[in-house]
């Protein structure tokens, strides 16, 4: 039976799912642990269960052979070295959609915030001053939200922008079908030009660094409000101090940042805290009680089905294999270096044992390659071991 470790306080849904399905040797820690203690939770696991804060590299999936898949229970994968991870046969699988509308939400709600100017009168009530002008505060109906990045998530902050009366443009690298009244725009800088505020939804990585910066900010409609709730490389923070601090942009929401704290009790370094125009919240776009319990039931069932029929449907790094009826008397998950002769390798170890392959579904990805073969007979360990020291095999199951 599989040891299922979990980190970082993820939601009981997930092991109310792996319990459903007959695990029961779970093993949970409420927070991500440092690179010592994280080593001796994760020996013996077949599978890990991580949020954001807990790194998985390749030194700790070589030194963790046991190890079958790991469960990302948010949408980014950035935390796991995705390759070495493929090399040793380990499927990775995330929540990609789960906490979609609990992003949307929360950029909406920012929006609508400061085009009211509220966290300034906030702050000022706070101080003792009774600021009741209506200066500087505007509706959401009729102002024009620009979105960078027109995804599951931007596509649904689109949908509610609408709804509160605003006119929605977007600009996506990729070609992607307008939902609503949305409507395309070419260039970046355009759809900067034209946009009351500017929302980002789009992906971390070298393409979208610094993406926000001097010029594209130089490029925003004056009195702009700029929200980053993607990948907090996305934002060049000191240019937007400074678009602030000028009166360029009229405010900004950041729910992610270039280096965030590693514990509740470490502060932020960033010079945009005290701007009382300014909402910084700590990561957590996605972190409502229903996202969260999806978040939870998803990846764990995603994960279920791997360990229980080898299905990889969904998997961020693995050659995906959607979810197949047992057709044999037992099914073998074959993990093999994607060379000429991997699947003869296969077959003629079956058939030396005498057993009959009654359906096979292969997939490959890159240096890797993957079989779920169904056979007819008794599968001894034997079988097992000779797949496992075969040259072409990476990892071999029977479940």
């Amino acid at each position: 039976m599989a040891r299922i470790v979990l980190f970082e306080n993820i939601h009981p849904s997930a092991r109310e799912v792996f319990q459903s399905a007959g695990y029961d040797e779970i093993i949970t820690h409420a927070a991500a642990l440092p690179p010592d203690t994280l080593r001796e939770a994760i020996r013996g696991a077949q599978v890990l269960g991580i949020r954001s804060r807990t790194q998985i590299d390749a030194e700790l999936i070589a030194a963790n052979p046991d190890l079958r898949a790991i469960g990302c229970f948010c949408i980014g994968t950035n935390q796991v070295d995705l390759d070495a991870a493929l090399a040793h046969g380990v499927a990775v699988f995330n929540a990609p959609f789960s906490n979609t509308r609990s992003v949307a939400e929360l950029v909406l709600g920012e929006a609508i915030l400061l085009l009211r100017r509220i966290p300034e009168k906030n702050y000022r009530v706070h101080q003792g001053f009774w600021d009741k002008t209506a200066d500087g505060a505007y509706e959401a109906r009729g102002k024009t939200l620009g979105i960078v990045g027109y995804g599951n998530i931007g596509s649904q902050v689109g949908t509610l922008a609408e709804l509160a009366g605003m006119k929605v443009l977007f600009h996506d690298v990729e070609a992607q079908l307008p939902r609503g009244n949305a409507k395309p725009v070419s260039s970046l800088k355009r759809l900067l030009a034209q946009s009351d505020v500017v929302t980002l939804h789009v992906p971390g990585g070298k393409a979208t660094q610094n993406l926000i910066n001097a010029e594209t900010i130089a490029a925003m409609k004056p009195g702009a409000i700029l929200i980053n709730a993607s990948r907090g490389t996305v934002v060049d923070i000191d240019a937007l101090h400074s678009a602030l601090l000028s009166g360029h942009l009229a405010g900004a929401a950041l729910d992610v940042f270039p280096v965030e704290p590693k514990s509740r009790d470490e502060a932020l370094d960033s010079p945009l805290r005290g701007m009382p125009n300014v909402i910084l919240t700590p990561h957590i776009g996605g972190s409502t009680q229903e996202s969260q319990e999806n978040i939870g039931r998803e990846v764990a069932e995603k994960l279920v089905s791997y360990l229980q029929a080898g299905a990889t449907k969904g998997s961020v790094n693995f050659p995906e294999v959607p979810y197949q009826e047992k057709a044999g008397t037992a099914r073998i998950l074959h993990v093999h270096r994607n060379v000429p002769g991997a699947m003869g390798a296969l077959s003629s170890v079956v058939a030396d044992h005498g057993l009959n392959i009654v359906a096979q579904h292969l997939q490959t990805k890159g240096p890797i390659g993957y079989v779920i073969s169904d056979v007819e007979g008794e599968v001894k360990e034997t079988v097992i071991s000779v797949l496992r020291s075969h040259p072409v095999t990476v990892r071999c199951e029977l479940v």
